[in-house]
């Protein structure tokens, strides 16, 4: 076969349409084109959105809609430079339509569902979600199929989107620079109300996360109900963002807090316990009661607990790490104070 003659070789016909090598060559490297136009567009706004301070949801839109767009137009150029009519070809696609639509309604579910989460706004990249079923994390991407979240523990989650759509999703950080966390303590019967909360106020106050009070978020102690064996109280604070976003050791730090603050005040921190306290005893009280049962008096009864040293709040330091950014794809989502030599 003369080679000069091989791009206009007919390989098959559709209808009254021939397609040539030729055209399926010259089709296969316009789709390939815009492809590659459509990742370099993407990286290219992906690297601004990174940079950009403000806007970066709006960003991530117009990144989506480019490449959709893009790799769109070169799959119509493409078939197109084959030789394809597609206004000819409607009837087929419309059955092609219909086979895809019923054996492949999962993806094009999940795909139409990312599209309503990507225009909604009510989920962007950047915010801390949890779901029904307690998995929470910061959301990295929204792509065609999945949301992708990763944890404070650095464990990337794929999650349908339709997860979003159809079940409820707390989102933490949708709105306000902030939220309330409640870090429950106890305390000793018979502790000065007043005291425990003036310290537990100061210990608070003191954790570099806690934002500044004003007239609507004020660090509060809240006495929520009577155990067994001690009162309860509820520590209500306003931290940063940046800490908002880790519960976990926010709850750790600042439990480490009020225990440290307390040891130092002396005030007892209770356990479950069963105390029998004998009243009369052969009609004998008191210190009479105790010489006839020939106890003696507990050593170092009569001398207070000393203040506890202070102690390293490890939560509190994890927490002072700086938010490394939601578009890190090869590390933790915060960045170490202390980086290895």
């Amino acid at each position: 076969m003369d080679l000069d003659r091989l791009p206009g070789f007919v390989l098959f016909a559709i209808g009254r349409t021939p397609v040539t090598v030729g055209g399926v060559v010259a089709g296969v490297a316009v789709i390939a084109v815009g492809m590659l136009i459509a990742r370099l567009a993407g990286a290219g706004l992906r690297r601004l959105r990174g940079r950009a301070r403000h806007g970066a949801a709006a960003l991530y839109i117009v990144e989506k809609l480019v490449t959709y767009g893009v790799v769109l137009i070169a799959l119509v150029a493409g078939l197109s430079t084959i030789g394809l009519n597609l206004s000819s070809l409607a009837v087929f696609a419309g059955a092609v339509g219909v086979g895809l639509g019923l054996g492949l309604q999962g993806v094009v579910k999940e795909f139409v569902s990312g599209l309503v989460l990507i225009f909604d706004r009510s989920l962007s990249v950047g915010d801390f979600v949890e779901l029904e079923d307690g998995k929470r994390g910061v959301v990295q991407e929204v792509g065609p199929r999945a949301v992708r979240i990763r944890t404070n523990d650095n464990i990337d989650l794929v999650i349908p989107n339709s997860k979003f759509i159809e079940g409820p999703v707390v989102n933490w950080t949708l709105r306000g620079h902030t939220r309330r966390i409640h870090i429950p303590f106890t305390v000793g019967y018979g502790c000065d109300r007043e005291k425990v909360r003036e310290v537990v106020l100061e210990a608070a106050r003191s954790v570099p996360f806690t934002l500044p009070e004003t007239d609507a978020q004020k660090s509060q102690v809240w006495l929520t109900g009577f155990g067994d064996s001690a009162l309860k109280f509820e520590l209500v604070v306003w931290p940063s963002l940046d800490a908002v976003k880790r519960p976990g050791a926010v709850q750790a730090a600042y439990t480490w807090a009020i225990a440290e603050a307390l040891d130092r005040a002396g005030i007892e921190i209770p356990f479950p316990q069963m105390e029998v306290r004998l009243r009369s005893l052969f009609g004998q009280e008191g210190e009479a009661a105790r010489r006839a049962l020939r106890l003696a008096e507990p050593e170092g009864h009569d001398h207070p607990a000393q203040p506890a040293p202070r102690t390293v709040n490890d939560a509190a330091e994890d927490l002072a790490r700086p938010f490394a950014g939601s578009d890190r794809e090869d590390g933790p989502l915060y960045d170490d104070p202390h980086p290895p030599p």
